[in-house]
Parts: C-alpha cells; structure tokens; sequence
C-alpha cells in the first residue's frame, strides 16, 4: 500500500469517527430535549452566604456518573461560579445563562472520585443532588479550584435540609 492511500485511509476512518460522534450527540441531544435546566439569576434580595470558583464537570442521571445528559447550556465542560445564597444556589457557567437552584429543587450533596471521562483523588468532586423536573433527580459535578472539595461539601450540605425544603 502507497503512503497516498494509507493517508486516505487513516482519512477515512478519522471522518468515519467523526460523523458517529455527532450523530451519537445529536441523538442524545433528542432524548434529553425535555430536560430543561433551571435558567435564572440570584432573586432580587438573597443575602449570599458563600462563593467558590469551580470547574463545571457534568450533569448525569441520578447515580448514574457515566451517562452524561445533553441539557441546554449543561451539556459541556467549563469554568464557572457557584454562588450559595440563602434562597438557592446560582452556577454561573462561562459563556452560558446563569441558573439558580431554589431550595426546594436541592436534594443532597456528596463528595465523588469520578464522573464521565474525569477522575481525580479520593471525593476530589463534589456531587450536587438535584430536580430538574418533579419525577426525574439529576447529579452535577463539579471541581472545586480555590478550596477543597470538602469545604464545598460542607457549605452545601448546611444550607440544604435532609428534604430539600426551607427549614
């Protein structure tokens, strides 16, 4: 075989990887049309209790770390924001709407070693526990960058109560 079609081969299987990938996103993208995220900023008057900067990792069905949903403005890596207030907590992803999780919405939080294609020391993740519609609970990862998984952990859990509603 000449080095020509050995490129074009190596082509081929390169597009062959591509046009599947797509066609896999696209296709999930459709199943999880009906999840719609919690768009929305801090009411207007929420005293803020704490701020970290975090990296977004993903958001997965409940207990289910590997299966990545494709939401709107959810479905991607990126730096963000994570803002508690004492009405809820705002994730403020970069280039995307801010969203804010009222209290209600809130379920639990956890501490997590892996999620999709991250995996990182011992409960490095924090685990955000949350409803995105009245039957189905979601799991949002995400990585602290200025503090300690476990100070995320802590500011969380104590603002969220064992049923997700005001105290």
């Amino acid at each position: 075989m000449s080095r020509e079609a050995a490129l074009m081969v190596v082509m081929a299987v390169a597009v062959a990887l591509l046009v599947l990938a797509a066609i896999g996103w696209w296709r999930r993208s459709r199943r999880d049309r009906g999840l719609v995220p919690p768009v929305g900023r801090i009411p207007e008057g929420a005293l803020e209790r704490d701020r970290f900067r975090v990296l977004y990792v993903a958001t997965t069905r409940a207990d289910e770390p590997l299966e990545r949903l494709a939401i709107r403005g959810m479905g991607f890596r990126a730096a963000a924001e994570l803002i508690i207030t004492e009405r809820g907590v705002a994730l403020h992803l970069a280039g995307e709407q801010p969203l804010f999780f009222s209290r209600p919405r809130l379920v639990a939080v956890d501490q997590s070693t892996v999620a999709i294609d991250r995996v990182v020391e011992r409960d490095g993740l924090v685990r955000l526990i949350w409803r995105i519609s009245d039957d189905t609970v979601v799991d949002t990862y995400l990585r602290p960058q200025d503090s300690s998984a476990r100070a995320l952990a802590d500011a969380l859990g104590a603002f969220i109560t064992p049923t997700g509603a005001d105290a």
